[in-house]
């Protein structure tokens, strides 16, 4: 027999839960957002409960993730919304024969009208509130109800001690939306947060589960949409890139094809001591499809490519001047003079210009050579690392870590280019305010040549000619598969 309290998901929803890596290109929201949808939502379905339907949810997952232990749960409620959810999640654990300890300290006077009626609703059906975690208790699973979007503050005091203890405790942790203490929107931690097994978002996705520290504090992501159509919600300017879309991918090659075809790459750089900078950009260019590289390797003592012997070489100034199909220019470049006027010139290429490691130092360093590149006419990408970022706009790596997406879409409006801010959750943004984070990669692209190697393969996307925003967001996301 169906659950009365719990509303069945139309059938153009998502079941519960999804895995958002399922999903394509899923949309993402900030808390201000968010809010502004389930303000709407209730607006339209009074007499519904959003938070019902979460806590349902919250339930059904945390009972299949549960140790076999035989102890309690332990729901961490917060004095917002969030807490309300876990409240609701409580008491559905206890009608499935679950013991559960609800610690909080909030004041029921002062909650939310939903999550107050989900407090008299635990506490109806005879669940009892603890002002502390009991001291030594083992437990089957912990739920994370403390504190959810649009969190404004660092955790401190008590609840900063809760997060710490049950980071320390040995069974799985479930957070509800996001983790406490982690930020919805940027990824950043406040203060403390709680590092997850799982966490249970709901409606939509957040920006800040994918970037920054989120991937390290959210554990494997479950998205339900409580029943909502994913028609009503409305558009959003950030997607996260969790597979490749049509846009995405080359068409087949005629058999009937030659090199010519696919484009000539120009790769310049490879200063005395860094070499290999270039020669991995052109072997990674190569590789994804390029019908020819060119290598302008400014230590001229290098000639040929012994280990790819299919790379040509040339005068960096020949080749910037002759403006091959696409131009990279950065990896080993040094910021020499050299470097400088090389640069200047590849700016008035009259084709896609990639441009990353010491390019972006010398753009950061010559405002003349910035607002050339700001003016150019033909697509320009830059692929810098926060560091790199940093410089470009003047500011310190905090900053820049503190926002990566913001950091991102500031940068591109600021060059008219494409751009990718790489790091945990490499982010794309794009002149017209649109922006991907990519959730492939991982800790094994960080080492020296990783940035290289995606110089190269951006050139090859460019070269055999996707689009430069689709080249971009393309390579990031092969540059961290496994395969």
């Amino acid at each position: 027999m169906a659950d009365p309290e719990r509303p069945a998901h139309p059938a153009a929803c998502t079941p519960l839960p999804v895995a958002p890596r399922a999903l394509v290109s899923p949309p993402l929201f900030t808390a201000a957002a968010m809010r502004e949808i389930d303000r709407q939502w209730a607006a339209r379905h009074p007499a519904a409960s959003l938070m019902e339907r979460a806590g349902a949810a919250a339930a059904e997952l945390a009972g299949t993730l549960a140790s076999e232990s035989g102890a309690p749960a332990l729901v961490l409620a917060g004095p917002g919304n969030n807490g309300g959810d876990a409240l609701v999640a409580a008491r559905r654990l206890t009608a499935q024969g679950f013991r559960v300890d609800v610690v909080s300290r909030a004041d029921p006077a002062r909650l939310p009208p939903d999550a107050a009626r989900a407090w008299a609703g635990w506490r109806e059906n005879g669940g009892t509130i603890l002002a502390d975690i009991p001291p030594l208790r083992r437990y089957s699973l912990v739920i994370d109800g403390l504190f959810g979007l649009g969190l404004q503050r660092d955790i401190g005091g008590e609840d900063a001690h809760w997060v710490e203890q049950a980071n320390e405790m040995d069974c799985p942790k479930l957070a509800l939306d996001v983790p406490s203490g982690l930020d919805s929107d940027s990824g950043r931690i406040r203060g403390i947060a709680l590092r997850a097994d799982h966490t249970l978002t709901f409606i939509a996705l957040k920006p800040g589960l994918f970037t920054a520290d989120g991937p390290d504090y959210a554990g494997q992501l479950h998205l339900d949409m409580l029943g909502l159509d994913p028609a009503d919600l409305p558009a959003a300017p950030g997607i996260a890139l969790t597979q490749l879309e049509s846009r995405h991918r080359l068409p087949a090659r005629a058999r009937n094809s030659h090199k010519g075809l696919f484009g000539h790459v120009g790769i310049v750089g490879g200063s005395h001591g860094m070499v290999g900078a270039c020669l991995l950009a052109g072997r990674a260019a190569l590789r994804q499809g390029a019908g020819s590289v060119t290598l302008g390797a400014l230590d001229e003592r290098v000639v040929v490519d012994y280990g790819e012997p299919r790379l040509m070489f040339a005068v960096p100034e020949n080749l910037v001047g002759r403006h091959p199909g696409v131009l990279a220019v950065g990896p080993g470049l040094g910021q020499g003079a050299r470097a400088h006027a090389l640069l200047e010139t590849a700016l008035t290429a009259s084709c896609p210009l990639v441009l990353d490691a010491d390019a972006l130092n010398l753009l950061a360093g010559s405002p003349d050579l910035a607002n050339r590149a700001a003016r150019r006419s033909h697509p320009t990408l830059l692929t810098p690392h926060p560091g790199e970022a940093a410089r470009l706009l003047d500011v310190s790596g905090a900053n820049i870590q503190a926002n990566r997406i913001e950091t991102a879409l500031r940068l591109s409006a600021q060059y008219h280019a494409h751009v990718a801010l790489k790091g945990a959750g490499t982010v794309i943004a794009h002149p017209d305010g649109r922006y991907a984070i990519n959730t492939s990669g991982g800790p094994w692209l960080a080492q020296a040549g990783s940035g290289d190697r995606l110089t190269g393969m951006v050139a090859a996307l460019l070269g055999q000619g996707m689009a430069a925003g689709d080249a971009l967001e393309a390579a990031v996301w092969l540059h961290g598969s496994p395969a």
